[in-house]
């Protein structure tokens, strides 16, 4: 395949709001082993895209921000022997993703079902990668347990709900309309709930018989903490994926330790070549052949890829159910 050697990007230029992305010309990179190079035809928008604007973060020295691409492979590095050249692929990048042409782990980059849109595809990679870590690398979620999810409409939460549901586990979520709390649910969410009840916490031990929650993921920089102790199962994990730009926790102490409770939590982007590719072992037995059938991507809405500013504008309103995505 014939492969230019500069492309267009979107760069943050300075610490700000949307106005600091802006468009560049850089040259494409080219893969190298174990790498695969993609003409990326969508990208998914994330709220980590969004913490790296507004702190004008260069991730490994590059100012191009995107977790999640879909595309054609059009060039592999040493060693790899699948994807193919001409495979339609959805990857998790290492940044870079707001672009032309994106480089990507080949074990990272699974194939997308004839079924679903390169849109859609662009939607996958970061919320199930995200979701299976925390539930089944970091956690240890079980059938016969409850997890949790704050957020559940979001773009991992939406696509989390109906992967986990489909596969057999139980899992509660919450939301800050009563819009998103009944789409929640139409995603598979054992039960849906607003996050902004006083009385959250005895409504989800309701829900769970007296049982609580085993293994819960938080993306709200522990804004729900005090309700999410109260809630726990003895033994359970708060699984904190959001840092909200330094936030400091106050913690009750009293009963953290009379559960046992146990308080963690992860990036993905710094996370180990070798874990992620065990996710994405996972993925491929697990939730590929559901995707496209049982789990369907909702584009809340779609920008064209120069227009990162406009993507960025709308997630910040908060307002949107499912994934915001840039397409070529």
């Amino acid at each position: 395949m014939s492969i230019p050697t500069t492309q267009r990007v979107i760069v943050i230029s300075k610490a700000g709001g949307p106005d600091v992305l802006v468009p560049a010309e850089v040259p494409v990179p080219s893969p190298g082993e174990g790498q695969v190079l993609i003409e990326v035809a969508a990208a998914g928008i994330n709220r980590h895209d969004v913490h790296q604007r507004a702190n004008g973060i260069h991730h490994d020295g590059s100012p191009t921000p995107g977790l999640e691409v879909c595309g054609r492979v059009v060039a592999v590095g040493a060693g790899v022997t699948a994807p193919a050249i001409g495979d339609r692929v959805m990857a998790l990048v290492q940044g870079g993703g707001y672009g032309e042409y994106a480089v990507a782990a080949a074990a990272l980059a699974l194939p997308v079902p004839e079924n679903v849109s390169d849109a859609e595809a662009a939607c996958v990679p970061e919320a199930l990668f995200t979701a299976w870590w925390n539930y089944f690398g970091l956690m240890d979620l079980q059938k016969d347990q409850f997890g949790l999810f704050h957020g559940g409409t979001s773009g991992v939460g939406h696509l989390a709900l109906q992967a986990l549901s489909a596969l057999g586990y139980r899992v509660i979520a919450t939301a800050g309309s009563e819009r998103k709390v009944k789409a929640a649910k139409e995603f598979g969410a054992f039960e849906a709930l607003n996050y902004n009840d006083a009385a959250l916490a005895e409504k989800v031990l309701d829900a769970t018989d007296g049982t609580g929650i085993s293994c819960l993921i938080d993306v709200s920089a522990g804004a729900h903490l005090t309700q999410d102790v109260a809630m726990m199962a003895p033994d359970g994990t708060i699984a904190h994926l959001s840092a909200g730009g330094g936030a400091e926790l106050s913690l009750p102490l009293r009963s953290i330790m009379a559960k046992r409770i146990r308080i963690t939590g992860s990036f993905l982007r710094p996370l180990a070549l070798e874990l992620k590719t065990q996710v994405a072992d996972r993925l491929r037995r697990e939730v590929l052949p559901l995707i496209g059938n049982e789990v369907r991507p909702v584009i809340a809405q779609q920008f064209e890829l120069m227009d990162a500013k406009g993507a960025h504008a709308g997630m910040e309103k908060a307002s949107h159910i499912g994934k915001i995505v840039l397409v070529a």
